[in-house]
C-alpha cells in the first residue's frame, strides 16, 4: 500500500554541512550533465540505425544495448558507494565525474572512426559508395566503443546527480533536479540538432574516406563536436562544484568493520529507507514502458514511417536515412518540451503531489505508445502490413509523418517527469536517513537497468515474430505503462507537498 510520509531535509550525513552555493553557481556546477547528455543524444538517435549499415541485423541491434543495463547494474551502485566514502582532495563526486568524462571522450572517438578502424583491419577495400555488405571489423570496433561509452556514462551519471543534491543546500533537491533536467534538455537539443543535420560532411569534407561516406562522416563530426563540448562542460563543473572533502581519519573510523565493494551494495539494499522498495518497483515498470521507444524511435521513423531499409536499395537507404534524421528532429522537439516542462514539475508536485504526477505521466505514456502502434499500422496498412513490403513502396507523405512528429512532442512532458520525479522522491526518502545519497541513487538505477536488460534481450526476437518491425515492442510498452500507473496508485509513498521543495540530501 501507499505510505504517507512527512520528511525533513538533512545534510549529507557525513558530519559537515554542504557548502552554500548560489543558484547560478549550482547551475554552472551541473554543466557536465549537458555535456554527457549531448553524447547520449547522439547515441540514442544515430547508433541503432548506423550499426545496421555495418552488417548487424535489426533483430540483434537491441542486444547491443545490453551494455547499458550491465554497466548500470555493476558500475552505478559501486561508484555511488565509493563516491559516498571518497576522501579525495577534489571531493567525493568530482574524481569519478572527471575520470568518466575522459573515458567518454575516448569511446566516442572510437565509435566515430569505427569504419576507418575496420578498413585498416581488413574490411572490404571497395569504396563505401559502392560496397553495401557487412563490415565486421568496423562493427567490432563500434561495439567496443559503444560498451565503453555506456560504462563511462554510468560512471558519471550517479555522482553527477548526487553532487547536485550535495550542493543544493537551501535551494532544495527539487531545484537541483530541475537544473539537472534543464541541462539534460539543452544537451539533448544540441545533440539531436547535430544528429538531424545532414551537412557535417560538407563543412568537414576531410572526414570522408573510402570507408566513411556522407552518413558516416556526419556521425564522426557530430561526435568530435561532442568531445569538445564535454571537455568544456567538465572543466566548468570541476571549477564551480566546490565540494567539502571528507576527513580521511574520520571516514576510516566510520567505515571500520563495514563491508566493501558489491557486498556493501547488497547490504545497503537490505536497509533501504521506508517506501523505497515501492519506488523501485514502480520505477522498473515505468522504464519498461519507455525503453522500446528510447531504443528504436529513430529506427521506427526510418522503417515504419518513411518505409526505408538500412541494407536495401539506394532509394530505400536514402529513405531510411531521411527517416532517421526526421526522428532526430523529433527528439529535438521532444527535448525542447522537456526543458520547458522541467521547470513545471515542482509546481505540479506542490499542487498535486509527486505520486499523482508520476501516475498521470504513466497514463499519458500508455496512450502515446498505443498511438505509436496504431500510427505504424496505419502507415503500413496500404502496403500489406509489414515493413518489408512497405519498404518496396514510395514513402507516404502528409498526415502520418506530421502525426509521428507530434507524438515526439507529446512525450516531452512525461519524459520530464521520468527524469525528475523518481530521483526527487528518492532524495526525500534518503534525506530521512541523513545520507547515503550516492548508494541510493545507484540502487534506484538498478530498477532502471533491469528493465532495459529485459527489453534489450526480448524486443528484437519479439519484433521478429511479427515481421521484424517495431510495432509489437511499442504495443507491449503501452501495456507496461498501464501497469506502472496502476502500481503507482497502490504502492508509491505519498511524499508531503512541503517536503518536495525542502533542502535536503539526495
Amino acid at each position: 500500500m501507499a505510505v504517507d510520509m512527512e520528511l525533513d531535509g538533512g545534510g549529507d550525513g557525513k558530519g559537515k554541512a554542504p557548502p552554500q552555493i548560489s543558484l547560478s553557481g549550482l547551475f554552472l556546477a551541473c554543466m557536465v550533465a549537458g555535456g554527457v547528455q549531448y553524447g547520449w543524444a547522439l547515441q540514442l538517435s544515430l547508433l541503432t540505425p548506423y550499426i545496421q549499415t555495418l552488417g548487424i541485423p535489426h533483430a540483434l541491434t537491441s542486444v547491443m544495448w545490453l551494455c547499458g543495463p550491465i554497466a548500470g547494474l555493476i558500475v552505478q551502485p559501486c561508484v555511488g558507494l565509493y563516491s559516498d566514502k571518497c576522501t579525495s582532495s577534489l571531493g567525493r563526486r568530482r574524481p569519478f565525474i572527471l575520470t568518466g568524462c575522459i573515458i567518454i571522450c575516448i569511446s566516442v572517438i572510437v565509435i566515430g572512426f569505427s569504419s576507418d578502424i575496420g578498413y585498416a583491419l581488413g574490411d572490404a577495400t571497395e569504396d563505401c559508395k559502392v560496397y553495401r555488405g557487412p563490415r565486421y571489423h568496423a562493427a567490432a570496433a563500434f561495439i567496443l566503443g559503444f560498451w565503453l561509452l555506456d560504462f563511462s556514462n554510468n560512471t558519471v551519471q550517479g555522482p553527477a546527480r548526487a553532487l547536485m543534491a550535495d550542493l543544493s543546500g537551501r535551494h532544495g533537491p527539487s531545484a537541483a533536479n530541475a537544473i539537472f533536467c534543464s541541462w539534460m534538455a539543452l544537451g539533448n537539443i544540441l545533440g539531436y540538432s547535430s544528429g538531424s543535420t545532414n551537412d557535417w560532411h560538407k563543412w568537414f569534407p576531410f572526414l570522408m574516406t573510402r570507408a566513411c561516406c556522407e552518413a558516416c562522416a556526419n556521425l564522426k563530426a557530430a561526435f568530435l563536436v561532442a568531445v569538445v563540448f564535454l571537455g568544456l562542460s567538465t572543466a566548468v563543473t570541476m571549477v564551480f562544484a566546490r565540494e567539502v572533502a571528507l576527513d580521511p581519519v574520520a571516514a576510516a573510523k566510520r567505515n571500520e568493520g563495514e563491508a566493501s565493494g558489491p557486498l556493501a551494495v547488497f547490504k545497503g539494499m537490505k536497509n533501504l529507507p521506508v517506501g523505497m522498495p515501492s519506488v523501485l518497483i514502480v520505477t522498473g515498470l515505468t522504464w519498461l514502458s519507455w525503453f522500446p521507444f528510447i531504443l528504436f524511435d529513430t529506427d521506427w521513423m526510418g522503417r515504419e514511417i518513411y518505409h526505408g531499409r538500412p541494407d536495401g536499395s539506394p532509394a530505400e537507404v536514402t529513405a531510411f536515412q531521411e527517416g532517421v534524421r526526421q526522428g532526430a528532429f523529433g527528439l529535438l522537439l521532444n527535448s525542447i518540451v522537456l526543458g520547458i516542462s522541467s521547470f513545471l514539475i515542482e509546481p505540479m508536485c506542490r499542487r498535486l503531489g509527486a505520486r499523482a504526477v508520476w501516475v498521470m505521466s504513466s497514463a499519458v505514456v500508455c496512450v502515446a505508445m498505443a498511438a505509436v502502434s496504431v500510427l505504424s499500422a496505419w502507415s503500413l496498412g496500404d502496403f500489406g502490413g509489414s515493413v518489408q513490403d512497405a519498404a518496396r513502396a514510395p514513402a507516404e507523405e502528409g498526415g502520418v509523418r506530421a502525426s509521428a512528429l507530434a507524438l515526439f512532442v507529446f512525450l516531452g512532458l512525461p519524459f520530464a517527469v521520468l527524469c525528475s520525479v523518481p530521483f526527487a522522491v528518492t532524495a526525500q526518502l534518503t534525506a530521512s536517513r541523513g545520507g547515503g545519497q550516492g548508494l541510493c541513487t545507484g540502487v534506484l538505477n538498478i530498477s532502471i537497468v533491469v528493465p532495459q536488460m529485459a527489453i534489450a534481450l526480448g524486443a528484437g526476437p519479439w519484433d521478429e515474430l511479427f515481421g521484424e518491425g517495431n510495432i509489437p515492442a511499442f504495443a507491449m510498452a503501452s501495456v507496461f505503462a498501464a501497469a506502472a500507473a496502476a502500481a503507482g496508485v497502490v504502492l508509491l509513498p505519498k511524499v508531503s507537498v512541503r517536503s518536495v521543495s525542502m533542502a535536503g540530501g539526495h
